[in-house]
């Protein structure tokens, strides 16, 4: 502790290395952190335990999380100095390094440096910024070597050490010296690789019943999760190094797809394939576990897989996008039943709910399948019928104008319900893991049921404050728009097609909601006692 103006305030440990590998082998933040340690006790600095921040990043970027916890310790005013072991730990470009120093400077808190004296004179930031930049050049150098050191071990028939080289079914032996660098069969594992290619070509079983079935039999996850996914399966059945071929260099970084809120600070983090003419191949370096024939025949059916998908995505669904479970809160698919009659396939429509699918939820939704032919012909009658009376829907949207008020408490409201479905879920994974570990079966189920009926509750209280928000939202329709798309279409309604429907649901923002036999449409119309007459067949 220090004391400024009376007032006391804490020293702060700043470390910082650039791999995981440094951080595990402990010798690098552990030097640091004692040098560090060292010159506060040689400055008569106190140093406890909540103001030492250590991370493993990379000095480039000036978005890390510990540096970034730093930096707003000393805004709050919580610090008075800063030790670090020299100036490339804070950062290796000389811009951050500058605005760093000025960070803390304008907050009155001291940076020391256990290597060097920092200098605040503007001859001293020119020399800190040329020292800065001399550590940026290293680090490109360093960034350099690096990857010619990679292509090095590539050309010696190794593999580049790191996450990349672990593969499920293998085990990596690292090193540089002669039988290492490369995978050897890992037979507890190797065994269920097969399995799965064996299930999925010969058996005919799909990739998310595959992946349940893991579940089922306590597989152990190529990853750390807790349970096994479609998508852990698919990479599987794609990757060629269980054929025996191992390539590099297969993948460069760029932009990532989904953009981060504007203002956000982000890395290149997406991902983008190189052609297939720029991989590198490193032959023996992971044996064969899976015969070629069979690889090949895999992916023969995943092709298939994937061309029966974009033809049923052929089959127009009028609701998809607009029908919601009200028991799980989930959003109802549009999927094609084949019934075989005689000698003849007849394709049905249905409308069934996500929460139905294991592969979403662990615990199956019970809300019913629907007929789509029969619900989308009630569905738009009822539409069909209030867009011919416009002056009753103009009514409905002047009253919900005045709802619009309590918009800020619904949403506040609505984020601690999906918070605590969230706590729900997690606790359910716990319980699968303690089933997996033996826990006693009664308490397991127990436990579980109490959870089950909590979710209940809390779905259909979300499900009930969904319809107050979007009703709310709906607040901001213009009354003269809606009011000439109530003319426009009540002169065209019997000509609708498909789109002209599909336009026509979103333009009044329709959800229809399903609990058990009961059909509830809401949105910017309002439906008469809220309910159409949907009999299932029996």
């Amino acid at each position: 502790m220090i004391k400024d103006n009376g007032v006391r305030k804490k020293a702060a440990i700043y470390c910082r290395v650039s791999t995981e590998d440094q951080e595990r082998e402990g010798t690098s933040l552990q030097s640091q952190q004692a040098a560090c340690l060292a010159k506060a006790i040689e400055l008569g600095y106190e140093i406890t335990e909540d103001t030492v921040f250590i991370e493993t990043y990379s000095g480039l970027t000036i978005d890390r999380p510990k540096l970034q916890q730093l930096r707003q310790a000393a805004r709050d005013g919580e610090l008075g100095v800063v030790i670090a072991y020299a100036l490339d730990r804070l950062s290796r470009d000389p811009v951050h390094c500058i605005i760093i120093q000025d960070d803390l400077e304008r907050n009155h808190v001291k940076l020391v440096l256990v290597t060097e004296d920092i200098d605040t004179s503007d001859m001293g930031k020119l020399i800190t910024h040329i020292k800065g930049f001399a550590a940026k050049l290293e680090a490109e150098k360093i960034r350099e070597r690096t990857q010619r050191g990679i292509r090095e071990r590539v050309k010696a028939g190794r593999m580049p050490s790191g996450r990349r080289a672990r593969l499920y079914g293998y085990t990596y032996v690292s090193g540089k010296g002669v039988g290492e660098g490369i995978r050897y069969e890992n037979k507890s594992e190797s065994n269920w690789v097969k399995q799965i290619f064996h299930w999925f070509v010969n058996e005919g079983i799909g990739i998310d019943r595959i992946a349940y079935k893991l579940r089922e039999l306590g597989v152990p996850t190529p990853s750390a999760k807790a349970i096994w996914y479609a998508s852990e399966v698919w990479r599987i059945l794609k990757n060629r190094a269980y054929i025996g071929e191992t390539y590099v260099f297969t993948q460069t970084f760029g932009e990532p797809k989904k953009r981060l809120p504007k203002g956000s600070k982000t890395r290149k983090t997406g991902i983008i394939w190189k052609p297939q003419t720029d991989w590198v191949s490193i032959p023996g370096a992971t044996p064969p576990i899976i015969d070629s024939n069979v690889f090949e025949a895999a992916q023969a059916q995943l092709k298939r897989n994937r061309e029966r998908s974009k033809r049923n995505m052929k089959q127009e669904y009028l609701l998809s996008g607009h029908m919601k479970c009200r028991k799980c809160g989930r959003n109802y698919w549009g999927f094609l039943k084949r019934i075989i009659w005689g000698k003849k396939v007849h394709p049905h429509k249905y409308y069934r709910c996500a929460g139905k699918l294991r592969m979403v939820a662990p615990i199956q939704c019970t809300n019913h399948n629907l007929n789509a032919d029969k619900l989308e012909k009630l569905v738009w009658a009822e539409i069909e019928r209030l867009l011919q009376n416009p002056a009753f829907i103009l009514s409905e949207v002047e009253r919900r104008r005045a709802e619009g008020r309590l918009d800020g408490f619904l949403q506040d409201e609505y984020a601690q319900v999906t918070q605590r479905l969230s706590e729900l879920d997690r606790q359910q994974q716990e319980l699968l893991q303690w089933a997996l570990k033996g826990f006693p079966s009664d308490t397991v189920a127990r436990e579980n049921e109490k959870i089950n009926k909590q979710r209940v509750d809390l779905r259909k209280l979300e499900a009930e404050l969904k319809e107050k928000l979007e009703r709310a939202k709906q607040s901001d329709i213009e009354v003269a728009g809606l009011e000439q798309f109530c003319d426009l279409a009540r002169a065209n309604l019997k000509n609708f097609g498909y789109e002209e429907k599909r336009l026509a649901l979103d333009a009044l923002q329709v959800v229809v909601w399903v609990d058990e036999d009961t059909v509830t449409i809401t949105g910017a119309i309002p439906i008469k006692d809220g309910c159409i007459n949907y009999t299932r067949p029996g």
